[in-house]
């Protein structure tokens, strides 16, 4: 049986990792500051070990973007993965700024009610931004730092703050609608595979939630993380950055600066992949994320 809080197409999921991480996501309610309600928050714990691993997704994802990654951790580690505010199938509570501070504030509450130990904080893509962010603010709850393919030199929104209605939403539904053409030619005309349109599935999810369009126009107009790049030398932990060699997104000229700003890094490329790591390497990138932690 799949959670009553996620919207029906979930059952329309087809591969097995998906469909059995589905399953496993969970809600818990986490106060804030940040709200007078709780915000039920959706979440993955898996797996035991010495020091927990936290999972953060990227830009409009959730905690799906690792249903290839997590059963691997788990093996050997206690793997958790968590919807960020504002994203994924965590509640969108109405008259909340969707930030990278509010994002943060609720980050750290959720940490400390279910956690509340250092840990090796995973970010990938838009989650590395925000793992950074997490580091040099809370910076005793981070044991060590993993970057995948990670925001911090580039990705964020500059343009996001001068969108008005309703130019804003309608950015956000051509946003949505992009996957759903995807899905519905891929599955017409044949020239997707079935793990490539469940994908897709996975990434269309979280969408069908309510506040989804709210959400995400708050987050784009907040311009997202344009203002960490010149934190990121500060950063004390050791961190591994993993990146893939044929990133399309981003390129690969952050994954060098990155190595040069962080001091205590190590910069690992992934051959023959791109933007998510996570998904089409993820026997490989377990080795670097848990290998400490064994």
């Amino acid at each position: 049986m799949f959670p009553s809080f996620l919207p029906s197409p979930v059952k329309l999921l087809q591969q097995p990792e998906s469909i059995d991480l589905a399953r496993r996501i969970e809600r818990r309610a986490i106060a804030t500051p940040i709200h007078s309600q709780a915000i039920a928050t959706s979440f993955v714990r898996q797996g035991e070990g010495s020091t927990p691993i936290l999972l953060l997704h990227g830009f409009d994802s959730s905690v799906l973007e690792f249903r290839r990654l997590i059963p691997l951790l788990a093996v050997q580690n206690e793997t958790w993965a968590v919807d960020l505010l504002g994203f994924g199938f965590s509640d969108r509570l109405q008259g909340i700024a969707y930030n990278p501070e509010t994002i943060k504030s609720h980050l750290y509450c959720f940490w400390k009610t279910l956690i509340d130990q250092p840990i090796i904080l995973v970010g990938a893509s838009m989650g590395g931004a925000t793992a950074i962010d997490f580091t040099l603010t809370y910076p005793q709850a981070v044991k060590q730092l993993v970057l995948i393919n990670s925001v911090g030199f580039s990705g964020d929104f500059p343009l996001g703050q001068f969108l008005f209605f309703p130019l804003d939403y309608l950015a956000v539904e051509f946003w949505r609608q992009r996957k759903l053409q995807a899905l519905n030619l891929g599955a017409s005309l044949g020239n997707l595979t079935p793990f490539e349109l469940d994908a897709i599935r996975c990434a269309l999810l979280h969408t069908e939630m309510p506040g989804w369009s709210e959400a995400m126009v708050s987050f784009t107009k907040s311009s997202g993380y344009g203002e960490i790049a010149n934190k990121i030398a500060k950063i004390d932990q050791p961190t591994t950055i993993l990146w893939g060699d044929r990133d399309e997104m981003l390129g690969v000229a952050d994954a060098v600066k990155f190595k040069n700003a962080i001091a205590r890094s190590q910069l690992i490329w992934l051959k023959n992949c791109g933007h998510v790591p996570q998904v089409e390497q993820p026997e490989i990138i377990v080795n670097y994320i848990g290998a400490g932690n064994r």
